[in-house]
C-alpha cells in the first residue's frame, strides 16, 4: 500500500518573493507569454523532480498502455498542462485573467443550490479544481472549501480573497481538526461542501476500488459525511480545454437506499471512483497525482 512519504506534498512551487513576483508579472503581461516560457521551463522541471516525473511515466505506460515515446511525450504534456494551471491561478489573483467556460451540467449545480438542505462536492486533483470557485459564482448557497492548510501565505491570501468575493469560504485543513467543525456546521445549515476525493493521505479509512485496471485506494470521508448528515453528492470537475477555455463536468454520486451503512459508502465510493475514471480516460493528460497512486 503506498504510504503517507510516498506521496506528493500538492504544494505550490516557489518562494513567497517568487509567487509575489509572478502576480505582479501576470497583472503586466498576457498569461499566454507564460506558456511560452513555461515550454521551456518543463524539461529542467522534469529533471530536477524526478520522482513526479517517474509516477506520471508510469502512470502513462501501465494504466494507459502508451509506448515509451508516446508516455515520455504525454509525460512532458502532463506538466506542461499542470504549469499552465499554476499560471492561470495566478493570472486570477492578479487580476488580469479571461477565461471563458463551457459547464453543459450547470442546470444540477443550479438545482443544487436551490434545495435546502446542504451538499457535498467531491473533486479531485484533476485539470484546475481552484478554479471552480472562479468561475461559479453566485450567492444562493455558500460553498465551504477544504483546502491543504500547509500552503504558502501569499497562495492562502490571495486565494481566500477571490473565494470570499464569490460566496464561498476556505477552510484549511488543520492538525488539530478543527476543520471537522466546521464541516460539520456548514453541512447543519444547508450549505455545500467542497473536497478533494482521491488521496487518502496515509489514512486507512478507505476502500480499495478498481481504477484504470488497477487497484487503488480512495478515502470515504466525503461520503460517511453524506450518509451522516442524508445530504447528497455531486462530483466536479474543472478541465481545460484551449488557451483561455475551461469545462465544468457536474455529475450526481448515486446514493444506494439498501444494504448496511458501510455498504452505502463503499457504494458511493465506487461510484465516485468510476465517474473519476471516465473523466480522466477522456483527459489523461490532465491526470495531477504526482505520486505512485495505485498499490503495488
Amino acid at each position: 500500500m503506498v504510504q503517507k512519504s510516498d506521496e506528493w506534498d500538492g504544494v505550490t512551487g516557489g518562494t513567497t518573493l517568487g509567487q509575489k513576483a509572478m502576480k505582479v508579472m501576470l497583472s503586466i503581461l498576457d498569461v499566454r507569454i507564460g506558456y511560452v516560457l513555461l515550454a521551456f521551463v518543463v524539461p529542467f522541471y522534469m529533471l530536477f523532480h524526478h520522482k513526479g516525473y517517474v509516477a506520471i511515466y508510469g502512470y502513462f505506460r501501465r494504466r494507459h498502455g502508451y509506448g515509451p515515446l508516446k508516455s515520455l511525450l504525454k509525460t512532458y504534456r502532463n506538466h506542461f498542462l499542470f504549469g499552465q494551471a499554476m499560471l492561470d491561478r495566478f493570472a486570477v489573483y492578479a487580476g488580469r485573467a479571461k477565461f471563458s467556460v463551457d459547464n453543459p451540467d450547470n442546470p444540477l449545480f443550479l438545482a443544487m443550490l436551490d434545495r435546502p438542505e446542504g451538499c457535498i462536492v467531491a473533486s479531485a486533483h484533476v485539470g484546475n479544481p481552484e478554479l471552480s470557485g472562479y468561475l461559479l459564482s453566485q450567492q444562493k448557497k455558500r460553498i465551504n472549501c477544504l483546502i491543504y492548510g500547509g500552503e504558502a501565505k501569499e497562495v492562502q491570501k490571495n486565494r481566500i480573497k477571490i473565494l470570499e468575493r464569490n460566496n464561498i469560504r476556505a477552510i484549511p485543513v488543520s492538525d488539530d481538526l478543527s476543520h471537522i467543525f466546521l464541516v460539520n456546521e456548514a453541512l447543519q445549515g444547508g450549505e455545500m461542501v467542497s473536497m478533494p476525493c482521491d488521496r487518502t493521505l496515509g489514512s486507512s479509512k478507505c476502500v480499495t476500488c478498481d481504477f484504470l485496471g488497477a487497484p487503488a485506494d480512495f478515502p470515504i470521508g466525503a461520503f460517511v459525511l453524506a450518509e451522516q448528515f442524508g445530504v447528497p453528492v455531486l462530483a466536479m470537475f474543472v478541465l481545460k480545454v484551449s488557451a483561455s477555455g475551461y469545462r465544468i463536468h457536474v455529475s450526481r454520486i448515486p446514493s444506494p437506499a439498501g444494504g448496511t451503512k458501510r455498504e452505502r459508502i463503499e457504494s458511493m465510493t465506487r461510484a465516485y471512483a468510476h465517474e473519476l475514471e471516465r473523466i480522466v480516460r477522456r483527459y489523461p493528460e490532465q491526470w495531477f497525482n504526482f505520486y505512485t497512486f495505485w498499490k503495488r
